[in-house]
């Protein structure tokens, strides 16, 4: 058969797609944002690829031809997988890709986090540094990375690249996880004994809000949070009141609960002090998503060979 491709989203990935090795027709769009978009661009197609584009059931009810859906990305969240799975359509997503350009966002937040770059620049900026008597000022404070302390909450492939910089950086480790790893802390030790806590978790009914206000008050008033795994990890409000109320130093965030946030975001208010939000980059270099769009690719041949990879169950 021939197989019929669109890609709902391709303005999401930012590298060359090349067009796979068996017979197909193709197309794509920037971008889909309603239902009724979805449905009416893949009413022929067999193989959708999105990234961010919500397949719920109501509309895959409608999607009779559609036999398989490359998820863009990781995270699957965005699709119904219990809907799919009970009609037979195939979910497939990308994994180990983003082995380099996550753990070095991750380590570029922690550096200007514990040495309050933002804070010094700004300072600079404003003619601070002009105004004083001394070489230098004082104004913020700058702790080492070396010698400090790191929690990996969710010790996946991605949580132990950057757990191997740390190390490298000579701080000590302290793995957690809901499954077994070597040297395995409790969530506990991780809120009262780091001093950068990183999360890479999945976004679940159990991982919601898994670091709220209860949490804040557990961590050390001198340590950083670390997000650039999903928003929805972490109570959003409870984290603004920490970072105002000094309760913790300071945050970097890649990822907010809806994105792009159109309606604003309580954690864009830029009177909160420490604070770095990035628009949802880590994953983002140029190598990374070239090795996303091959191994994107790569899933769709798989599955049309008749040897799939990377199913979501």
């Amino acid at each position: 058969m021939q197989h019929a491709i669109v890609f709902l989203d391709r303005e999401s990935v930012g590298a060359n797609v090349r067009k796979p090795d068996f017979p197909h027709s193709y197309k794509e769009y920037e971008a889909t944002w309603t239902p009724e978009e979805i449905v009416d661009r893949l009413k022929d197609a067999t193989i959708a690829i999105i990234n961010k584009v919500p397949m719920r059931a109501e509309t895959l009810k409608q999607l009779l031809k559609l036999k398989l859906i490359a998820v863009a990305a990781t995270g699957t969240d965005v699709v119904d997988k219990a809907y799919c799975k009970e009609v037979g359509i195939a979910v497939v997503n990308i994994r180990n890709y983003a082995f380099n350009t996550v753990p070095e966002h991750v380590v570029a937040l922690m550096f200007a986090l514990r040495r309050n770059l933002l804070a010094y620049v700004e300072d600079v900026r404003a003619g601070r540094w002009g105004k004083v008597n001394q070489f230098c000022f004082f104004d913020h404070p700058i702790r080492d990375i070396a010698g400090s302390t790191m929690g990996v909450v969710g010790f996946g492939a991605i949580g132990r690249a950057v757990a191997k910089r740390a190390e490298c950086l000579g701080m000590k480790v302290l793995p957690y996880d809901i499954v077994d790893v070597p040297g395995r802390v409790d969530f506990d030790t991780i809120l009262r004994e780091s001093d950068i806590i990183t999360l890479h978790m999945p976004l679940t009914p159990e991982t919601k809000n898994m670091i709220g206000a209860a949490e804040f008050k557990k961590m050390k008033p001198t340590a950083i949070l670390i997000n650039t795994a999903r928003g929805g990890l972490v109570d959003e409000a409870a984290l603004a009141e920490a970072l105002k109320n000094g309760t913790i130093a300071g945050a970097g965030f890649d990822v907010l609960t809806k994105e792009p946030p159109k309606e604003g975001n309580i954690l864009l208010d830029p009177t909160i002090p420490n604070l770095i939000v990035t628009p949802h980059v880590a994953w983002a270099s140029q190598e990374a998503m070239q090795i996303l769009a091959d191994q994107l690719i790569d899933n769709i041949e798989a599955f049309v060979g008749g040897k799939p990879q990377n199913v979501v169950e």
